[in-house]
């Protein structure tokens, strides 16, 4: 049977101000999952939490969701407590799944307004829902807890399942780097000519390599060397004071490490901050397509090649006259030694830091140059299984969700077909 809201609970609109949350022992209900606290409790009671905003604005009528809340707590006043007058009648965690369910269709339709788009109680009040037997409603909340409990321990299993992908990752990468994922060839030649042909060129020697440093062992063809002897490793520059108009709003794009391991694209297209050419001389500027280095802050040890013309702050190395070496192999190779630059990383008063000349002073496991190339496109062949792989697993979790929902809608859709 279907009744409106009005005639089966009391609509209450929330008291606290949001920001007004001040830590007390009772839990203040927001729009997100997360609840704050407050010192005083506006209601005692089993209720269902609306909205009363967009949970987008601009103009735009939305709802991401609907909340359950027992006990002693404060609620919000951009939301109202529907609140079952009789419990015997209609429970209010049938009412919370109903609400959920339906809200796209039920509730935010009457969302009104231009630009600060809301939900009139009376509204609200006026909503139709349907009232099966209260062992029914019952019922529909066991097969909603059943569900969420094989939701949840099948998620659990697909988050292993990541971890797992990410620990498939460095393995590929650990192995790469030791000879393991491709065939040796005596037609390659030998590693320690082209060491010898890079330092002629490059005309940098620095400490014999311990072998015991990486702890692996590497084929007969290939040799040890520092990254310092293969490339020159420097570090960027900042104009001071920032934000100078001297130096800054120019036309030349200027990283900074969040940039660096942000979508290139994205980068490019909202980036507000770039040099002038007056910069230039307090920073360093590179070709496209050169291989960077973070050594500093939270995403130290992040490589990247970078596509476009660009210069860059101190909280990024770059790898320059890189002429006989993969500029590929060595993106792996750095790949797969973040959590290593972690551990090096001086940390002092503030973020960890990385000295270019640890950078410099890293042992390489150093190829001849065609096995190089083989062993990039063979990471490349598994990283793309990789890839995968992970949208499987992020697939069966979308499925997942939806398979909790759809079970659930069905229920509740069942009940206006039969009464």
């Amino acid at each position: 049977m279907k009744y409106k809201l009005k005639d089966l609970c009391s609509i209450t609109k929330g008291a606290t101000g949001i920001m007004k949350a001040d830590g007390g022992k009772y839990p203040l209900v927001a729009l997100s999952d997360e609840r704050r606290n407050h010192s005083q409790f506006q209601f005692d009671a089993k209720a269902v939490i609306v909205p009363l905003i967009s949970s987008t604005g601009h103009g735009h009528a939305s709802m991401k969701r609907v909340h359950y809340q027992e006990g002693k707590f404060a609620l919000g006043n951009i939301l109202c407590a529907v609140i079952p007058n009789d419990d015997t009648l209609l429970n209010a965690k049938y009412l919370h799944l109903y609400l959920q369910q339906f809200k796209d269709s039920l509730l935010v339709p009457l969302m009104k307004g231009a630009a600060n788009v809301s939900l009139p109680m009376n509204k609200l009040a006026d909503v139709e829902i349907e009232v099966p037997s209260f062992e029914r409603q019952l019922e529909i909340i066991e097969l909603e807890e059943e569900a969420a409990e094989y939701k949840n321990d099948l998620e659990e299993r697909l988050i292993a399942q990541d971890g797992d992908v990410a620990k498939l990752r460095q393995a590929i990468l650990r192995e790469a780097m030791q000879g393991k994922l491709t065939e040796q060839s005596s037609k390659d030649g030998n590693a320690a000519d082209l060491l010898k042909k890079i330092k002629a060129k490059i005309g940098k020697e620095l400490p014999v390599v311990n072998v015991d440093e990486f702890n692996f062992e590497i084929p007969n063809n290939w040799t040890w060397c520092r990254l310092g002897e293969l490339a020159l490793v420097v570090r960027g520059g900042s104009p001071r004071p920032a934000g100078d108009k001297r130096f800054y709003d120019g036309k030349i794009p200027f990283l900074k490490v969040a940039d660096l391991t942000a979508d290139e694209n994205i980068y490019l297209n909202t980036h507000k901050f770039t040099i002038k050419e007056a910069g230039l001389q307090k920073t360093r500027m590179v070709e496209a397509n050169t291989l960077m280095l973070t050594n500093s802050g939270a995403t130290l040890g992040i490589p990247k090649i970078c596509k476009f013309e660009t210069t860059f702050n101190d909280g990024i190395a770059a790898f320059l006259n890189l002429e006989f070496v993969s500029k590929e192999y060595l993106y792996y190779f750095l790949k797969s030694k973040t959590e290593w630059y972690l551990q090096k990383a001086s940390r002092g008063q503030g973020q960890p830091n990385l000295n270019t000349d640890i950078i410099a002073a890293t042992p390489f496991p150093l190829p001849p140059f065609p096995e190089q190339e083989r062993i990039v496109k063979r990471i490349e062949q598994l990283m793309l299984l990789c890839d995968e792989l992970q949208y499987s697993i992020q697939q069966s979790k979308i499925e997942n969700e939806k398979l909790l929902q759809g079970a659930l809608k069905d229920a509740l859709k069942k009940e206006e077909v039969t009464v």
